[in-house]
């Protein structure tokens, strides 16, 4: 499928933005449900390439997918909407955050923040499960794994 540049750089810039911290449910549900420019199926194959690359995950997702997608042209504009908009957006929180960082309401925003990033986070691993063959190592891993490791995490926490 053709995509030109200019339809990358939108839509991975709307991912970007939307999903501050956390991109890859938006880009889940970005490519796979609402463009349906990937498969259910193609969507975790393109990720686990990502994953085995250096660098950051969703960028090397950008570049592989603008690449297929538009060539070099494309493969520039995705990694541009990826990381352009959230740069400039960290810098501006970085200034805020040194003025008033220590404020409580500050604080307690953050904590739902990441709360919510785990939520979606979960959300889209399920949805990525669905599409998967099933195996028994992956559902002792959800079943078993995850909680355990979330409940080290908790702990090590508070």
């Amino acid at each position: 499928m053709k995509i030109s540049p200019l339809q990358l750089f939108i839509a991975f810039s709307q991912m970007a933005l939307s999903g501050f911290g956390g991109v890859l449910p938006f880009a889940y549900r970005a490519l796979v449900e609402r463009r349906r420019w990937l498969s259910a199926e193609e969507f975790p194959k393109l990720l686990a390439l990502s994953q085995v690359m250096p660098g950051p995950t969703i960028c090397n997702l950008s570049v592989m997918f603008g690449y297929r997608s538009a060539g070099l042209t494309g493969a520039a504009a995705a990694l541009g909407g990826m990381i352009a908009l959230p740069i400039a957006i960290v810098l501006a929180l970085g200034i805020g955050y040194q003025q008033f960082g220590d404020l409580p309401p500050v604080r307690r925003a953050l904590a739902g923040m990441s709360a919510a990033v785990a939520g979606l986070i979960v959300a889209t691993a399920v949805k990525m499960a669905r599409a998967m063959p099933r195996r028994i190592a992956l559902l002792t891993v959800m079943v078993f794994v995850a909680p355990a490791g979330i409940l080290l995490a908790w702990r090590e926490r508070w």
